[in-house]
């Protein structure tokens, strides 16, 4: 953390900790994560079962972010009716240990 004390706070998006920050950032992000590790691969409407309280608008925008940014993998079948599954790409198993860590301080530290 002293590398970044020096920084202008208006510039934190340019900093590795802001991109890490854009990736997973959001609400529902780490959740869509949490799932995929779960589950390994999972279909949008099982996914959404998973997550529960999430709108069809925000699941899909999640999702395409994620997408984008080469987190989740989206396989789409050609079939009627179509069949869409997700899953952790490489990259996005890459961000498991930080979430893993994340639960280890929710379990030391939970009230």
């Amino acid at each position: 953390m002293e590398k970044f004390r020096n920084r202008d706070l208006k510039d934190i998006k340019s900093t590795p900790f802001g991109y890490t920050l854009s990736i997973i950032g959001g609400k529902w992000k780490m959740v869509i994560m949490f799932w995929l590790v779960e589950y390994e691969t999972l279909r949008y409407g099982e996914l959404k079962r998973c997550i529960g309280q999430i709108s069809d608008k925000m699941l899909n925008s999640q999702l395409k972010e994620l997408e984008s940014d080469g987190i989740v993998i989206r396989k789409e079948y050609p079939q009627v009716p179509p069949k869409v599954e997700y899953s952790l790409s490489k990259r996005g198993w890459s961000l498991m240990p930080i979430l893993e860590e994340m639960c280890k301080w929710g379990e030391e530290n939970q009230i």
